[in-house]
């Protein structure tokens, strides 16, 4: 029939060429050939010259916008190193100035900051504290003098003495008219007397009109006179305390300056001090009274109470220091701060003003403003996680108002958002000389750099950690170093020559490449804790090759119930997965699934049926969603690899399908395409493919089989099975010759390929690779001649002009029926 490969055609069938020798598979280090360690067992950055002297460029200069971006992967070191550099940079520069929040004697909502000279924070906030406990005992004494009681008495008595004469001469009259004040609960009352008594009512009205209407006028005039004496009262009463106020100021101005005297002297090389001392002595003197009510409160007291001045009386906390950046005055404050903020909230990163209730209300006062990392840093640096502020609400916002300003202004998110219309402090914002260092992965810097404007305004520094170093004698000494001093740091056990040398092999297979040599230096550091925890389980001194062994072992058992699961699968036929055997358009491709911290190989079986069609190769993983974009392409390219290579000067009439066999997750990546146009080839040809093979690499449109991720992984995935199911001889992996350089496999699977039991081979083109899956040559093509019968690409090839003829021949077909029903 038309359209099918012919029977009767020979196949050309050739060897099986060598596969990579073990040697290959594996590069494995000399413990003898290892250097020693370098220096003094410190950790050394391997390999990150360029980061480092990023981090170095970025602290030394000082201009806008040169801050710090510190990217690479986790486990990098990136925190080590920029700890390591600040801290040796750090004590070469001089200490920040103190910081402090004092009262605003005008304007009590605006709070006063006022820069201070290194060291003197701490020591002006105990003086003021000193300060006002002094006042708190002097002053009372001073008011239980004997003088001051004298002057005071003598003050309430001429005042008092003014409203008895005032009083005196108004009763004076009232006797000579014969009329009596007296006083009652409702006020003062006026009654008539005769020989000193007062007149009954019903004597006063048989008394003629006359005398009545001339007693009942002289007490009007009495009224009136009385009140115009007590008008007076109050102004006699203002000036009495007018007076004592005065005396107060006059006796405790003299006190006052000399308590303050003895401050000011502490401090007399320091103006901004010396100018709120004086206010603080002018609202003393005005404000002695809240002093006396502290002493009267105590003494009052039935219980006892706080010993501090200001607890017993908040009016004294406008006296007080609030200290926000201070030394603790133990020891003399030496080179800029170095903060490393590991809760970047908003208020921890601004500050914040702190509230306490108090009679179901919340008040606040500039004592209770609280410096956030940008306070503490001034001056020096602040290293922040981006990622961790990114997640605080408001808080990257409030980091790039304060370096785009250059101050620290004190807000709640609230007031940011205008969503709070409520009274609240405003204190003055204080000047930002800081250099920031953001530490972050490589997704984060793009993005921001992309996203945010002013991210690239602000932070025009980065600090790019690599991945891996190259894997040479220059880079051993430095690498060995490294790990000893990753070893020490850790207290952990001496490692030996073999110890090292099986590090130095997991390095490269971390780094997926056997010619580099991984700088995660947190994983390095992970497996040397394993080592060391098992070389104490047996009882040895030093971690050696086995402990190191062990630690991996144990590390990927423990992460292994899910591969097993898929495995068990496989075995159980479940999953259909096929290691022997030969099918025609089937093959085994391979996969890679990461999960946390570990990556294993996936087995799977992909299928391609054929028949005439219109050209298109159906990828159904695409027609249900499942297939990425990157997949997608990868089919794509078959179509454009077909159409090019075969029977060129026919239309592709060729209708085929390609699935990932019971997947039912999606699939990405274009590693399976070269698997994909092997099976497609074998169901063209008709020629079975050797299902013993798992194939892995991708394919561009020349037919040149090109490099993937995670080789290793795919090949002990597809040898797991194999092993499980028993070796052969016969199963093995193709890859691409791109990927020899990534080989680092496990030793049991170098073992097995050692012994000829499992194979790797390594693949330039397609027709090098179906020529080992099939055991049939591919056949060259030649301008003229075509491809050779019996090969691949010539059965393939007659088969797709048989395609195109029969698909011409049905379209004539179609044209004659037309015709006759015209």
């Amino acid at each position: 029939m038309s359209g099918q490969p012919p029977n009767d055609t020979p196949l050309d069938v050739v060897e099986m060429p060598e596969p990579l020798p073990s040697h290959v598979l594996r590069r494995t280090t000399d413990p003898t050939s290892l250097p020693r360690a370098k220096g003094d067992s410190t950790v050394a950055f391997v390999g990150q010259d360029r980061a480092i002297d990023a981090i170095a460029f970025g602290t030394t200069i000082r201009k806008y916008g040169f801050n710090l971006f510190v990217l690479g992967p986790r486990g990098s070191g990136r925190h080590s190193a920029v700890r390591d550099v600040l801290e040796k940079r750090a004590p070469e520069e001089a200490p920040p100035d103190d910081w402090v929040y004092v009262n605003n004697f005008q304007t009590p909502h605006k709070p006063r900051a006022i820069r201070l000279p290194v060291g003197t924070a701490i020591r002006f906030r105990d003086a003021m504290d000193a300060l006002v406990a002094d006042l708190g005992v002097a002053l009372p004494a001073l008011f239980e003098s004997d003088e001051y009681k004298a002057r005071r008495g003598a003050i309430d008595e001429e005042a008092q003495s003014k409203q008895e004469d005032l009083f005196e001469g108004l009763n004076e009259k009232a006797r000579s008219k014969s009329i009596s004040i007296m006083r009652t609960p409702m006020g003062f009352g006026f009654a008539p007397q005769r020989n000193g008594e007062a007149i009954k009512p019903e004597v006063f009205q048989a008394l003629e009109q006359a005398e009545r209407d001339r007693i009942q006028g002289d007490i009007e005039a009495l009224q009136a006179e009385l009140r115009d004496i007590l008008n007076q009262l109050p102004r006699f009463e203002k000036d009495r305390r007018d007076r004592i106020r005065a005396l107060n100021k006059e006796m405790a101005t003299g006190t006052v300056m000399v308590e303050i005297a003895e401050v000011a002297e502490q401090f007399s090389d320091v103006t901004p001090i010396t100018d709120f001392l004086e206010q603080v002595s002018t609202d003393v003197v005005e404000n002695v009274e809240a002093f006396l009510e502290t002493e009267a409160q105590a003494q009052a007291a039935a219980m006892p109470i706080a010993p501090s001045l200001t607890d017993r009386n908040p009016r004294l906390k406008r006296y007080t220091v609030n200290v926000m950046v201070g030394s603790d005055g133990v020891e003399e404050p030496t080179g800029a701060p170095i903060v490393f903020e590991t809760n970047p909230t908003y208020q921890n990163i601004i500050g914040r003003v702190e509230h306490a209730a108090q009679m179901g209300a919340l008040v606040t006062d500039f004592t209770m403003i609280k410096p956030g990392a940008l306070h503490q840093a001034n001056g020096g640096y602040l290293v922040v996680d981006v990622r961790e502020l990114l997640m605080q609400p408001g808080a990257w916002e409030g980091l790039k108002r304060s370096l785009r300003s250059g101050e620290i202004q004190i807000t709640s998110v609230s007031q940011q958002l205008g969503l709070s219309s409520t009274a609240a402090l405003e204190p003055d914002p204080i000047p930002l000389s800081v250099k920031v260092v953001l530490v972050g992965d490589r997704m984060l810097y793009y993005l921001l750099h992309a996203q945010d404007p002013e991210f690239a305004e602000l932070f025009k520094v980065q600090a790019d950690f690599d991945d891996d170093v190259d894997r040479s004698d220059d880079t051993a000494a430095n690498y060995v170093g490294m790990i000893v001093g990753l070893a020490a740091k850790e207290k952990l056990r001496p490692i030996d020559p073999t110890g090292l040398a099986r590090l130095f092999d997991e390095a490269a297979r971390l780094a997926d490449d056997a010619e580099k040599l991984t700088l995660r230096v947190g994983a390095v550091t992970d497996i040397l804790q394993e080592a060391d925890h098992w070389a104490s389980e047996e009882g040895n001194h030093e971690i050696n090759a086995g402990h190191v062994e062990r630690a991996v072992t144990e590390r990927d058992r423990r992460g292994g119930r899910l591969r097993e699961r898929i495995q068990e699968q496989a075995l159980r036929e479940t999953v259909l997965i096929d290691t022997d055997g030969a099918v025609v358009g089937q093959v085994n491709g391979l996969s890679v699934l990461s999960l946390g911290d570990q990556r294993f190989g996936k087995p799977s079986r992909i299928t391609a049926r054929v028949r005439m069609g219109t050209g298109k190769v159906v990828d159904i993983e695409r027609e249900v969603e499942l297939g990425g974009p990157l997949h997608s392409k990868g089919v794509l390219i078959l179509s454009g690899y077909l159409s090019a290579r075969y029977a060129r000067d026919l239309p592709v009439s060729l209708s085929a399908s390609l699935v990932f066999e019971q997947s039912y997750g999606g699939v990405d990546g274009d590693s399976a395409s070269s698997a994909e146009l092997y099976a497609l080839l074998s169901a063209l040809s008709g020629v079975p493919i050797k299902q013993s093979f798992a194939v892995t690499g991708s394919v561009n449109q020349f037919g040149e089989v090109q490099a993937i991720g995670g080789v290793n992984e795919k090949i002990e995935g597809f040898f797991d099975l194999c092993e499980a199911r028993g070796l052969t001889g016969d199963q093995g992996v193709l890859i691409p010759v791109a990927n020899v350089k990534h080989l680092m496999l496990r030793d049991r699977v170098v073992a097995a390929c050692r012994e000829g039991q499992f194979a790797v081979h390594a693949v330039e083109t397609i027709d090098q690779g179906i020529e080992i899956l099939t055991g049939v040559s591919a056949g060259g093509s030649a301008p003229d001649s075509g491809f050779a019968a019996g090969s691949i690409n010539g059965l393939v090839e007659t088969r797709l002009v048989n395609f195109a003829q029969a698909r011409r021949a049905f379209g004539s077909r179609d044209l004659g029926e037309s015709d006759k029903i015209a």
